[in-house]
């Protein structure tokens, strides 16, 4: 790893602030002032006006994506999430998962492919929880629909037992375990209803912060991490 990207990811520093601290004289490697920021790194010890650095380990986001952006890195139309991270953040981070351009809430990132890949196992069914707005009335029998399993247009099995909430006629609290393809949106198709609006509120046991605004984040505690 370059020096100028360990200063960053170890410290928080933008790149630019770390060429400076670099130029300054601030920064030794094995005790050795180095002003380079392409030296590489590869477990020397580096310090920072004498503060020993820990090499950057592994990093967990909890974002709250707002509406009109995408969660892969390829659309001409709409921004990536990853735009709402600093820089020295963008570069190694990836979303755990997806969510529509349109759809709201809880989106985890990181750089940790063995982990992303664990929350997006379907051996794991970890919960996910949405919020779901509809254009009609909630008719009676949805519930035990979604519970028994529905079956999807394209798909040769139905979908796993979904827990429904009823906050209002027109507004529930959906429990799915899966993840696919337009999922939320194609269940409530199939039950002749349309969905206006979809936030999603927790993963596992990961929940969405109230204090967390559209297009804000934090890191995930210990416990988040390994919850999944």
């Amino acid at each position: 790893m370059r020096l100028d990207r360990f200063l960053s990811e170890s410290t928080g520093l933008t790149r630019s602030v770390a060429k400076k601290a670099l130029h300054r004289g601030d920064v030794t490697v094995d005790g050795i002032v180095v002003k380079k920021s392409d030296q590489q790194i590869n477990g020397q010890e580096v310090r920072l006006e004498g503060r020993l650095l820990m090499a950057p380990g592994p990093r967990y986001l909890l974002l709250h994506k707002p509406a009109g952006y995408i969660s892969s890195t390829q659309d001409e139309d709409h921004p990536c999430v990853l735009q709402l991270l600093p820089p020295e953040l963008r570069r190694s981070m990836q979303c755990a998962g997806r969510l529509d351009v349109d759809t709201t809430g809880l989106l985890l990132l990181t750089d940790d492919g063995k982990w992303s890949h664990r929350l997006r196992s379907p051996k794991n069914a970890c919960n996910k929880v949405y919020r779901v707005d509809l254009a009609e009335p909630l008719a009676e029998d949805v519930a035990e629909r979604f519970a028994q399993g529905l079956e999807l247009h394209g798909e040769d099995k139905t979908t796993l037992p979904a827990g429904l909430e009823v906050i209002t006629p027109t507004r529930v609290l959906l429990t799915i375990q899966e993840g696919k393809y337009h999922q939320v949106k194609r269940m409530f198709a199939a039950v002749g209803n349309h969905v206006m609006g979809l936030h999603r509120l927790q993963i596992g046991d990961i929940v969405l912060d109230d204090s967390l605004a559209p297009g804000e984040w934090r890191h995930l505690t210990a416990a988040e991490v390994a919850s999944i």
